[in-house]
């Protein structure tokens, strides 16, 4: 039992103010916490607080256990969860002390969260955080010391949410898993482009919300949500997601693809934002923004924590076995919202650096005028969604990942033969540079058919009539931005492993032009449609091997089946 005398109990905000400040508050308003700091005070708050208590979960890539403070007063399990990401770039840090503030008046009784579970990550990149310095984020406007953006082993974790990389990502997949939130937010400064909004904020995408979903959170959540804020004097607008230029000609909604947080979150419906306060601002400003936006989220999801659980489980009726799915999405500039943006007047100067024109912003001029906000993104590639999907056991890394995500999987009883639908990767292309340690592949593209194939007993058959079914999309079909292909989990069935000798080939390939009528036929077609082919003996040899039984006809073959 945690001690609390009979004073404590009755006047939690008079003892709250004189001793439990958080270092934030005792500080000049530009000093951000430690990370022994914050495990300290949370810690102290766990020993004093019958509604705090403070969980572990997974790691860090430093070893350091990842820790979840918890804010649950009636102590009800099945209380609706609201999550909070915090310190993912630990040189974005506002949510960090807002949180730590948040969390103290939640426990005091200074706000409140009835029927509802707070759960907030301290810091999820912790040893970020402790990687401190005053100069990584050389366009901040403070706190005088902070973290960096990378972890350990320099990943950005806001790109790791489904490769998993790192032992964060795995441990916030264990956390999202555990809590099942209805709300998730994920606290991050913004760069890019200057102007006079204090909170700017990227909203789950709405179409890939879905329909019902996206259209509640996106046309009645997120505003009301954001109107409460903008009556404390905070003004807010969409991330202005655009960066060299100015945003007067107006600027795009943030497409977030399951790689980052939000994109990830919304693979199992939940509802989130991306806080984005603006870089340029005091940091005491910032912080304060991030605390009133996460209050104003508690406020209205504790009034209509029911009605979003309700919009969720309906959104499920929308990702059935035998309707399409959007794997692909582009921008639609046909449409878009105009905005009354307050912005500064940009301009071009001489650099001092180059001599060459530069941008600038003229703060002694701010604007107010339309603006496009590009908010709506169109779909350019549909699969249809199947019953099942056969996963083989060799495929040990896929078969731990979706584990991890909860994913229902049966194993086959015995060796059997079945009809799928089968993948062979037809195209590809490949970043340049490796990317967050991949080179990553897109464009992917694919061919399909129909076969009977051998499964083994232990290999696993997937439904897709589960929660998680956006997830095996997104993840199993090889076209789809974020896929388990395209992050190079299958990339050794890209490269051939048995060849041929020329000298010895030869005979064989002519024994088989000779009694082979279709091989022939087909043989003497492509030479008549390609005379470059028919110049080059190695290309023709090479051409009957790959259209003969010898070949080995398993490269490109996507081992993950279908069964519609």
């Amino acid at each position: 039992m945690k001690k609390l005398t009979l004073f404590f109990l009755l006047q939690p905000l008079f003892f709250s103010a004189q001793n439990f400040q958080t270092p934030y508050e005792k500080g000049n308003g530009n000093q951000t916490v430690t990370y022994e700091e914050m495990v300290n005070y949370y810690d102290d708050l766990n020993r004093n607080f019958e509604s705090i208590t403070v969980e572990n979960f997974g790691k860090d890539d430093n070893g350091e256990p990842i820790k979840v403070v918890v804010f649950n007063p009636s102590k009800n399990k099945n209380n609706p969860v609201i999550l909070i990401n915090n310190g993912i770039h630990p040189g974005e840090p506002d949510g960090i002390d807002a949180a730590m503030m948040l969390m103290r008046d939640l426990a005091t009784g200074k706000a409140s969260a009835k029927n509802l579970k707070i759960a907030a990550i301290q810091s999820y990149n912790i040893s970020g955080m402790l990687r401190r310095g005053k100069f990584s984020r050389a366009n901040q406007n403070g706190p005088e010391e902070y973290g960096f953006r990378g972890n350990a082993r320099n990943y950005d974790l806001n790109r790791d949410f489904i490769k998993n990389d790192t032992e964060n990502a795995k441990a916030f997949q264990q956390i999202f898993q555990h809590f099942k939130p209805i709300y998730f937010i994920d606290n991050h400064v913004s760069n890019g482009a200057d102007y006079q909004y204090l909170f700017t904020y990227i909203s789950t995408s709405k179409e890939r919300l879905g329909d019902k979903l996206g259209s509640y959170f996106n046309e009645k959540m997120q505003p009301e949500i954001l109107q409460n804020i903008q009556k404390k004097g905070i003004l807010t607008t969409p991330y202005v997601n655009i960066h060299g230029d100015s945003p007067d000609e107006g600027f795009p909604a943030f497409m977030d693809s399951p790689r980052y947080a939000t994109g990830y979150t919304t693979l199992f419906n939940t509802l989130g934002t991306v806080a984005e306060t603006h870089m340029l601002k005091p940091y005491s400003d910032r912080v304060r923004a991030t605390y009133e936006y996460m209050l104003s989220s508690i406020n209205h999801t504790q009034k209509n924590a029911k009605e979003i659980q309700k919009k969720m489980a309906e959104s499920f009726a929308e990702y059935q076995p035998g309707m399409k799915y959007a794997l692909q999405w582009k921008l639609d500039e046909t449409k878009y919202q105009l905005i009354d943006f307050k912005g500064y007047e940009a301009g071009k100067k001489t650099s001092g650096v180059s001599g060459k024109p530069r941008l600038y912003y003229d703060r002694t001029k701010p604007f107010i005028r339309k603006v496009k906000f590009f908010n709506a993104y169109k779909p350019t590639k549909f699969v249809t969604i199947p019953r099942y999907y056969v996963i083989p056991k060799s495929e040990n890394k896929v078969i731990e990942y979706l584990k991890r995500n909860n994913i229902q999987m049966t194993e086959i009883a015995k060796d059997s033969t079945i009809n799928v639908e089968i993948y062979r990767i037809a195209d590809f292309k490949t970043v340049k540079k490796p990317y967050e340690g991949h080179y990553l592949h897109y464009e992917t593209k694919t061919k399909s058919e129909f076969k009977n194939v051998n499964v083994r007993k232990g290999d696993f058959l997937v439904s897709t009539k589960q929660e998680g079914v956006k997830y095996l999309l997104e993840t199993l079909e090889p076209e789809a931005t974020d896929s388990f292909f395209n992050w190079n989990f299958f990339d050794a069935i890209l490269g051939q492993k048995e060849y041929f000798s020329d000298y010895v080939f030869e005979d064989t390939a002519a024994e088989l032009l000779k009694n082979d009528q279709v091989l022939r036929t087909a043989f003497e077609l492509e030479k008549i449609s390609d005379p470059e082919f028919a110049k080059d003996g190695n290309a023709q040899l090479e051409w009957i091997y790959r259209n003969s039984e010898y070949y080995e006809g398993s490269v490109g073959l996507y081992p993950i089946f279908r069964i519609k």
